[in-house]
């Protein structure tokens, strides 16, 4: 039996993995896979595959890109996850009457999880695509995690100097949070790429490649239970996370799971030259378009 040491972020789009554990299919492959939470978010799963805490982290295109196009040799983009871009709801405070709209935020401060975590890297694109005045914020005030975030832009964190403006997170995890009026939402902005992808560390792939196969094969059979099972789905997201039925149904119809997962080739146009594009246009990268290039198709393995 070999052991895979998998870091995800406990949100929604987890279930297909434990749906996959459920079904056995990861023992029918001789996989014992140890799962580790972390709502910390991107920042956080790059570092932990960095120290080689973990074997496989799943998390967002846009922080795991930025961070091999930057250099980091430590592990590869093996696949896409998930398809469909990501909706990121702006938020801020529930009583901040200074804030109530997207433009308001330009030279304001945006919390984020961690330097590098998506909820960083989409404040570039959200400063670009509004075309404020560079530097696009004040400042990026560090928070860890999403409960940290709300006390942030309510200015109720024990650390003052993490008070925050506003900050960036995916919608249907923020909703519950504009229903019980802890924060509002003054807007939204989508990914302009597929949004998750999943990544291992380099030593990993060239030394256990089969189980690497074998674990994308097991997650794409619980993509296909997940998608076949939908009440089944918005259930178990009601029961073990943090939402209502009602917006995991929600969320159910928005989503687009990779089906061919470990099967097909990554969508290069999509996930990389596309979103290395707007990263360096954002300023999140800064080096020159050949050395990006270069050490992303070092880093993103085109198929398994």
């Amino acid at each position: 039996m070999t052991v895979l040491k998998v870091a995800y972020i406990p949100e929604h789009f987890s279930t297909p993995l434990f749906f996959a554990e459920q079904e056995k299919y990861y023992a029918s492959k001789n996989l014992e896979i140890e799962f580790t939470p972390v709502p910390e978010g991107t920042g956080r799963l790059i570092a932990l595959l960095n120290s080689n805490e973990v074997d496989i982290a799943i998390g967002l295109t846009e922080g795991f890109v930025a961070d091999i196009a930057k250099g980091n040799e430590a592990y590869k983009v093996a696949a896409t996850y998930v398809q469909s871009p990501l909706c990121w709801a702006i938020s801020t405070g529930y009583n901040r009457e200074d804030i109530t709209k997207p433009e308001d935020l330009a030279g304001k401060k945006i919390g984020v999880s961690r330097i590098g975590s998506g909820s960083y890297i989409m404040s570039f694109v959200l400063g670009l695509q509004l075309k404020f005045p560079s530097p696009f914020f004040s400042d990026h005030p560090t928070c860890s995690n999403f409960k940290n975030l709300r006390e942030s832009v309510n200015h109720t964190y024990e650390d003052k100097s993490k008070f925050s403006d506003a900050f960036m997170w995916e919608h249907f995890t923020s909703k519950k949070y504009y229903d019980n009026k802890e924060i509002k939402k003054i807007g939204e902005i989508y990914t302009p790429w597929p949004s998750w992808v999943i990544t291992v560390r380099d030593s990993v792939l060239k030394n256990n490649y089969e189980d690497i196969k074998n674990f994308t094969d097991c997650v794409n059979k619980g993509v296909k239970h997940f998608l076949e099972n939908p009440d089944k789905a918005s259930s178990y997201i009601a029961t073990n996370l943090d939402y209502s039925e009602e917006d995991a149904k929600a969320w159910l119809k928005t989503v687009k799971f990779n089906e061919s997962l470990g099967q097909s080739e990554i969508d290069w146009e999509a996930v990389v030259n596309n979103t290395s594009k707007v990263l360096k246009t954002a300023g999140v990268l800064t080096e020159s378009d050949e050395v990006i290039q270069n050490r992303l198709e070092n880093g993103v393995i085109k198929k398994l």
